[in-house]
């Protein structure tokens, strides 16, 4: 008897890989491995979690009408062009759902995201993967991929996992370029460790461009990691097409709540911001030491650092010793970069601590 067949699209996917939190012998130890916020949460984000556990037996708000009130209010936007999700990974995968198919084609850069590629083969579209310019985004190879068949263009900005950043104007450039008909996705997950004036005006992009549209998380600098929160910005036309795929109930009650109070915690955003901004110079000032062994750090604007490791130390090697010294990093092979480890941001100690036992392996 023939058992039911997957599409054939869907076994080409490479499934997520999550960044670990355990070694391979079970040891918990410190995990620079998915750009968590080290501060954690702040209170008021916690305190009404908590606040919420007197609802359990409801369903959430599926309007999520109080979260995105709070979105826009906080970015001076339309509450009803706010699309919300499990975190921005359901958004962008609502964008793929809603604009592409078999017989599309979507364009992501080299060393993007991972849910890129998910989303587009998810649909049955075709990948179309744009060359980097030393680990950032090209603009122009993303422009010399675009066919009559291409439906979406997913940017990270800050880029996931390299840290990269395009300015203002090379979007700008970007959007310039390509037909109406194409969707320009702005992922903006690391937006929020931006100076204001490096703001590469995406939300306003969204705002007045019929082809924009932009994602953003609670799951980094409000430190809402665990209860998936992402959201979106577009038009009214984009957001209804999201809309009628979009799964209901899809953000819980607690997780909007403790949204809606982060988005007002300014003064833990802003002490999140000047940690990473702080500890991230110096890390990757303290890599950039450590050239004549080989290794590399990718310029960033993220909460993480990519290190190249490009002597005679592998990247591999450095991701099992970091381990035995009692770090967990991202080492990322199966995103075309086996000598490179994405190192999140932690605590001082943290932070300090993982450059140490780098030092301490490749011999600087």
């Amino acid at each position: 008897m023939q058992a039911p067949l997957p599409k054939p699209w869907i076994m080409d996917i490479a499934p997520y890989v999550p960044g670990r939190s355990k070694t391979d012998d079970g040891r918990q130890v410190a995990k620079l491995s998915s750009n968590e916020n080290p501060l954690g949460t702040s209170p008021a984000a916690r305190e009404a979690f908590d606040a919420a556990r007197a609802s359990l037996d409801r369903y959430p708000d599926a309007g999520a009408a109080m979260l995105r009130e709070a979105i826009a209010a906080a970015h001076g936007l339309d509450p009803a062009r706010v699309i919300y999700g499990t975190g921005s990974d359901e958004v962008l995968h609502l964008a793929a759902g809603a604009f592409a198919g078999p017989g599309d084609e979507i364009i992501f850069v080299r060393y993007g995201f991972a849910v890129y590629e998910i989303a587009t083969r998810r649909v049955g579209a075709t990948p179309v993967v744009a060359p980097d310019k030393d680990y950032a985004t090209d603009v122009d190879a993303i422009l010399d991929r675009v066919t009559p068949a291409t439906r979406v263009v997913f940017v990270a900005n800050p880029n996931n996992p390299t840290g990269t950043f395009a300015a203002r104007d090379e979007i700008a450039r970007l959007h310039a370029g390509l037909p109406k008909s194409v969707l320009l996705v702005i992922d903006q997950a690391y937006a929020e460790y931006i100076d204001a004036d490096e703001d590469d005006r995406g939300l306003a992009m969204a705002a007045d461009e019929p082809n924009v549209l932009v994602t953003r998380t609670f799951s980094k600098i409000h430190g809402l990691a665990a209860e998936r929160i992402g959201w979106g910005y577009a038009s009214a036309d984009i957001i209804d097409a999201m809309h009628r795929i979009r799964a209901p109930f899809n953000v819980t009650t607690a997780g909007q709540a403790a949204a809606v109070a982060a988005l007002a915690a300014t003064d833990f955003v802003d002490a999140s911001r000047r940690h990473n901004a702080e500890w991230r110079e110096w890390f990757a000032a303290e890599i950039g030491k450590l050239g004549n062994a080989g290794l590399r750090a990718v310029p960033s604007k993220a909460n993480f650092v990519l290190v190249l490791f490009e002597g005679p130390v592998s990247a591999e090697h450095a991701y099992k010793a970091l381990m035995d010294a009692g770090y967990i990093v991202r080492w990322l092979p199966g995103q075309g970069l086996p000598h490179g480890l994405r190192v999140s941001i932690g605590t001082a100690e943290e932070t300090q601590g993982v450059l140490a036992a780098i030092r301490a392996i490749v011999g600087g």
